[in-house]
């Protein structure tokens, strides 16, 4: 994590949002986008600021907290291989001037940071409660997601962490460590309860393309957007190879039990009518992975 993220007060946020304005203008200049604003956006494991375009529309430019430009780039290629996979509008890294999509900003303790300018997902948070529609349709793109996973090729150059028992077991000690701090000790006992349960569930899955394999990692209700009643998966910043149930975990967390059957329901159908259609799908596309889903 690079320095220029380590914060402590108030005041440290708004210096990071000041010096990181500064430097998304720097970054501008090695895209040729023809922008007329720069606008804060959040800040998180990334800053992030949206770019106003006159006629191309809006683009979103982050700031990254990591200094591994091996990881960005890979996250980078992974959404431009599902952009060529599936019919769902996704947000996909543009190149600058010198070709690639990671711009290097050296600041002036000399250390570097890294900067990508990701096209606009159009779409909108839902003001209103769910339709059964919108629900059923996450468990659809949950099964497109996770489909497009299980045939892709992966290749040493690709580079992102890895959710599992280990990374699991390292987020329960940190947990162990700061829990008092806002749960009290009977809480957490119900923790380590759920937590003991987790474990011996991850532990008698197989690492296959069935279970296991590339990842948005962070799919909660706020990094999904819709459009025309459709959702829209944003901020894959947190994309990691891993259990695709760790994806459909963070996806039903923020729903009622009735909803969460439906994005179930959603996931199911969509694999069943896919296992249908394939002989068909084989005969007149191949393989029938080149068809987008």
């Amino acid at each position: 994590m690079t320095k220029l993220f380590h914060l402590d007060s108030e005041n440290d946020i708004e210096k990071v949002v000041a010096q990181s304005q500064q430097i998304a203008q720097k970054a501008m200049h090695e895209y040729d986008l023809d922008w007329q604003h720069i606008r804060f956006n959040q800040l998180s494991d990334t800053c992030t600021f949206v770019i106003e375009t006159e006629k191309d529309g809006n683009y979103l430019l982050r700031i990254h907290g990591t200094t591994n430009r091996k990881e960005i780039d890979s996250e980078l290629a992974w959404l431009s291989y599902l952009h060529e996979k599936i019919e769902v509008e996704i947000p996909t890294g543009i190149d600058c001037r010198n070709g690639s999509k990671t711009v290097s900003i050296k600041l002036a303790n000399g250390e570097c940071v890294f900067v990508s300018v990701m096209r606009w997902v159009k779409g909108e948070h839902t003001d209103k409660e769910l339709t059964e529609e919108q629900v059923y349709k996450e468990g659809v793109l949950l099964a497109k997601l996770h489909t497009v996973s299980q045939h892709f090729q992966l290749t040493p150059e690709l580079a992102r962490p890895i959710w599992g028992v280990d990374s699991f077991k390292h987020a329960m000690t940190r947990l162990t460590e700061h829990y008092h701090r806002f749960l009290t000790d009977e809480e957490f006992e119900l923790y380590q309860l759920a937590a003991d349960k987790v474990l011996t569930c991850l532990g008698k899955l197989d690492k296959n393309s069935s279970h296991y394999g590339m990842i948005h990692g962070d799919l909660h209700q706020g990094n999904i957007v819709f459009h025309n009643g459709d959702p829209r998966p944003i901020d894959f910043g947190r994309c990691r190879f891993g259990y695709y149930l760790y994806d459909i975990a963070h996806t039903i967390l923020g729903l009622y039990p009735a909803q969460r059957e439906l994005v179930v329901k959603g996931l199911r159908e969509f694999a069943e009518a896919r296992r249908r259609l394939a002989p068909y799908s084989r005969e007149l596309h191949g393989d029938g992975h080149d068809r987008k889903l």
